[in-house]
């Protein structure tokens, strides 16, 4: 069994870049499995921005399967990491061998329900007469390989969670390499069109489904899924379900918004704004995973130095966790304000829509310049089990703030598609001044607590 001992031993400077500088590249590449798709699609001669705004519908639907991912495996990660910190190696083998099982069950359930009332979801979701035979036709075969696409995502964190995020990268790495081969195979050698861009997407994902369990079953992992810790108790899964809530929100709540912009922006904007919403997204996508995946290597950093009470070492991740994501936020942001057209570009070559989107992009994309602040504090609400917090910032920020501007601030402007774009900085703004406050009360009393039980 491999030493775990490192993550509260070496600088934390050098051991944060060793385990998110993988994750970051894990992150982006992941990125890739829906954006090659889209990118492809948008080419494709003829009705391609039709396909790409048909396959945008989608969208909430593929945020809601990836959301169970994080409610259940990639929250129980870092329990375990605590866990491990606490040489408690048992009870973190047992967290995730339960969570891998109910992972599994909950994957089949909701295939069935995508199978049975998909075209149903997507007309309520934004599809139009001219976009459903392109995202019925997307779904049908993504729904099939929805397992795979949750145990890869779920079970892939225990791995990172353990300090493993060369393997974890890896992982990812090996996927999307599968869906970037494929997916020119089969939408324009094969001629399959949508259909095929879903299919790559669900081999990739297997392939990576079956390296992930084969590794996480083999001798090289510190931790092991076992026969023995694969039935579920109560007590332990829930206790994950109850941490994951918060991203399992936020991710949900990413749904649910996606269903509230696709439907506005179609009624004010027709296919041309549901269209450039699905680049937003994707462009949005690219700013915050590698955040995220700076955050998810932070998290064992934090998670494993909480558990064994190492104060200073937790409050120094955070500090330079933030420094990192606040850095990179800002970045993005420039280059989205000086270069539109160019991240637009990357989707579609339709002037009608490349113009439209470039214009909404500068708008969609203005409060990003100070959205590292909220990325990194979430982050280390999760790390250090702090359910509650987590769940408070997820929600205050998507359905108090965001669900309700998308339907009022097109009423105060004249461009009110502009206005249904609006919504978003204007929330993310918002957001950070409320999660900066709470998070400098919590975080500093949870410090304090422990130094008090040191």
């Amino acid at each position: 069994m491999e030493n775990k001992e490192f993550l509260g031993t070496e600088p934390i400077g050098k051991l944060l870049f060793k385990l998110a500088v993988p994750t970051v590249v894990a992150q982006l590449v992941n990125m890739l499995y829906n954006i090659v798709d889209r990118i492809y699609l948008g080419h494709m001669p003829g009705d391609g921005s039709l396909a790409l705004t048909g396959v945008g519908v989608c969208t909430p639907i593929i945020l809601f399967v990836s959301a169970f991912a994080s409610l259940i495996c990639a929250s129980g990660a870092p329990r375990a990491s605590i866990f491990m910190g606490k040489g408690e190696h048992d009870n973190a083998e047992q967290t995730m061998g339960n969570c891998f099982t109910l992972q599994a069950v909950v994957s089949i359930l909701i295939t069935a329900v995508l199978v049975l009332f998909g075209e149903k979801l997507l007309w309520s979701f934004g599809a139009s007469e001219n976009t459903i035979s392109y995202a019925t036709e997307y779904l049908k075969i993504y729904s099939v390989g929805t397992i795979f696409v949750q145990l890869t995502l779920g079970m892939n964190a225990y791995i990172t969670a353990q300090g493993s995020a060369k393997i974890a990268m890896i992982t990812v790495m090996i996927g999307a390499a599968c869906n970037i081969i494929l997916d020119p195979i089969f939408i324009f050698v094969m001629d399959m069109g949508v259909a095929g861009a879903a299919l790559a997407t669900i081999i990739s994902q297997g392939v990576s489904c079956i390296w992930v369990v084969s590794y996480l079953f083999g001798k090289k992992t510190t931790l092991r899924l076992k026969k023995q810790y694969l039935q579920i108790k109560p007590s332990v899964v829930l206790p994950c379900i109850a941490l994951g809530a918060a991203t399992f929100i936020m991710q949900v709540s990413e749904s649910v918004i996606s269903v509230a912009f696709n439907s506005s922006l179609l009624k004010y904007g027709g296919d041309v704004a549901v269209g450039a919403m699905t680049i937003l997204t994707s462009v949005m996508q690219f700013a915050m995973l590698p955040m995220q995946g700076i955050g998810q290597g932070a998290q064992p950093i934090s998670s494993y130095n909480y558990g064994a009470r190492n104060v200073e070492r937790v409050k120094g991740t955070f500090r330079l966790l933030l420094t990192v994501c606040l850095t990179y936020s800002a970045i993005i942001w420039a280059a989205v304000q000086l270069f539109p057209k160019l991240f637009a570009g990357i989707f579609c070559t339709d002037p009608t829509l490349l113009d439209f989107t470039a214009r909404a992009l500068r708008i969609y994309m203005g409060g990003m310049v100070i959205f590292g602040l909220q990325i990194a504090c979430q982050m280390t609400f999760v790390s250090i089990g702090n359910a509650l917090c987590s769940i408070s910032v997820a929600v205050v920020r998507k359905f108090v703030l965001l669900l309700p501007l998308i339907y009022i601030v097109p009423r105060f402007v004249s461009d009110k598609a502009m206005g249904v774009y609006m919504a978003e900085p204007i929330a993310d703004i918002l957001a950070v001044i409320f999660t900066a406050i709470l998070f400098a009360v919590q975080f500093n009393k949870a410090m304090k607590k422990l130094e008090i039980t040191v």
